[in-house]
């Protein structure tokens, strides 16, 4: 009898078996919460604090069945946001622009190799190094997360085309602003919420904050500039040589000869949406944009966006249909990044964004309506996996919090501090963000649960309430790349066809070097006299 071969399990099975480990934990540990409660100091000001009490258990065992209904309905944002994003970029993927501007940037490439001192450092590794930076300084100043989303669907088969594997293009973008995340600069979502719940003005302490986001980055890219090159040469040392398949394939049977034309329809497009910015324009004449702390009103910035879109609309098209489309995903990402930093959007208006991005690609290159709306609904099949196991993973947090165990669990290890040094309890701190983060990826609600606990224990022990915020923002950071409880995670590694065992197996010697020098970060903190801390 032949002995069968151990197979690494599918995703739904690991996050299935996570969510059956959630709820035997919940029969054992006993239940939590924390209430607000009022309390008075010397000076007579009243203010307001959190105070964990026990409470008992809600033990979970049938509900695991409800899990993935409760979950997906928690995350339905994201879940309708993938579908959007897999739904476009099909329009866009089967106008083939994108195989028409990877194409482009091959030869240039190309020609960019003739330039000694470029060459010497290598076109691909200026290239990756250029990209991780931008999503970096994402992720540092305005928080990116959902939005590498969008991103992946674009960067894994420029990966794929330099020669690369799916783990690369992953790393480019999501990894990058993951970094930046943890790294964060200017980002309201863990240093904004964490500063404020600790009483320290917002955004203080930015220049040591600078100095790490440079070191988390130069480590970052030294460690993907390292993997990506062991690829380059062998490309069967990737563990996704296998699954790549798929990408190649998909590559190779887009590489027939690209037909440049500009059909009429490719003009109704580019009216269509001129006159949708002209009237956005005229409605926002000016822009603030909010960087960290500082809002920042810039005349005209619309109408600027739309003048140029309007004269590069108007060159590609004279060009060819494809690069329209091109310049069309161009916009929408400027747009996107306008939208997010000056008016507040979030997951509705991009996904709203990318929609209109699937139609007017599809009325440039021609297609009936019928025809846009096969295109959309074949996209959004395709990716429909992505969408399911979403929901799925936030099963996981949904059982935990019905059986009332998340506070207990944090309160229990933040009882493990009281008796350890400066040091220690710093590093007890970080760690402990660090583990919770593997349940509450959310870093709002872990700042709001951790930092009143947190912030007054480091006055007691000595250590800065900047180190304490500091010490949350790696440990929310890191570990967002490798937590099965992160829809944003979950989505990404299933549009890039990455089995979670396989990124885990991966990424966890990666995120293991982060910890270590997060810790090492943290350190000056206690030692040295720092602004702001």
């Amino acid at each position: 009898m032949e002995k069968k071969k151990f197979k690494i399990p599918h995703t739904f099975v690991i996050i299935f078996a996570l969510i059956v480990i959630s709820a035997l934990v919940t029969f054992f540990v006993p239940g939590g919460e924390y209430v607000k409660v009022e309390q008075t100091d010397q000076n007579g000001i009243t203010k307001s604090a959190l105070e964990f009490r026990y409470i008992d258990n809600q033990p979970q065992s049938w509900q695991v069945l409800t899990a993935f209904y409760k979950g997906f309905t928690r995350q339905a944002g994201i879940i309708v946001f993938i579908l959007v994003i897999g739904a476009a970029f099909w329009v866009v993927n089967s106008c083939k622009a994108i195989d028409a501007g990877i194409l482009s940037f091959l030869r240039v490439t190309k020609k960019l190799e003739r330039i000694r001192w470029l060459n010497f450092i290598g076109v691909n590794n200026v290239v990756i190094i250029l990209i991780m930076l931008m999503f970096s300084l994402f992720g540092a100043i305005f928080g990116m997360s959902e939005e590498t989303i969008a991103f992946t669907v674009l960067l894994i088969p420029l990966a794929i085309s330099m020669g690369y594997d799916s783990i690369v293009g992953v790393s480019l973008v999501y990894v990058a602003a993951h970094v930046g995340f943890a790294g964060a600069i200017l980002n309201p979502f863990t240093i904004g919420i964490a500063q404020n719940i600790a009483g320290l003005p917002m955004f203080s302490g930015i220049e040591y904050r600078f100095v790490c986001w440079i070191i988390l980055n130069i480590i970052t890219i030294t460690y993907i500039l390292w993997y990506a090159r062991k690829v380059k040469r062998n490309p069967a040392k990737s563990p996704m040589y296998e699954e790549d398949a798929y990408w190649r394939e998909k590559a190779e049977s887009e590489e027939n000869i690209i037909e440049y034309h500009t059909p009429k329809s490719g003009w109704w497009s580019y009216f269509i949406a001129l006159g949708a910015l002209i009237i956005f324009s005229v409605s926002y004449p000016h822009t603030s944009i909010k960087i960290g702390n500082s809002v920042t009103d810039i005349p005209f910035f619309i109408p600027f966006l739309t003048l140029l879109f309007a004269i590069f609309g108007y060159l590609s098209l004279r060009k060819s249909v494809h690069f329209f489309v091109l310049n069309l995903l161009f916009f929408t990402i400027i747009f996107l990044i306008a939208g997010v930093m000056g008016y507040g959007w979030y997951i509705g208006e991009i996904s709203a964004l990318f929609l209109a991005l699937g139609i007017l690609s599809g009325i440039a290159a021609n297609y009936t309506a019928n025809e846009i709306v096969g295109k959309l609904v074949e996209g959004a099949k395709d990716i429909l996996s992505a969408a399911l196991v979403v929901g799925l993973a936030a099963g996981i947090i949904v059982i935990l919090e019905e059986g009332k165990v998340i506070n207990t669990l944090l309160y229990e290890m933040s009882l493990a501090m009281n008796e350890a040094g400066r040091v220690s309890s710093l590093g007890a701190m970080y760690m402990i963000q660090t583990f919770i983060n593997l349940v509450i990826p959310s870093a709002s609600a872990k700042a709001a649960i951790t930092m009143p606990i947190m912030a007054p224990f480091s006055d007691l022990i000595g250590v800065s309430r900047q180190s304490t915020v500091m010490a949350f923002q790696f440990g929310d950071g890191f570990t967002n790349m490798i937590t099965p409880t992160s829809g944003v995670l979950i989505a990404v590694l299933s549009i890039a066809r990455i089995p979670y065992a396989k990124w885990f197996k991966w990424v966890l010697p990666f995120i293991l070097l982060l910890i270590v020098v997060g810790f090492l970060l943290l350190l000056p903190t206690i030692f040295m006299q720092l602004n702001g801390f």
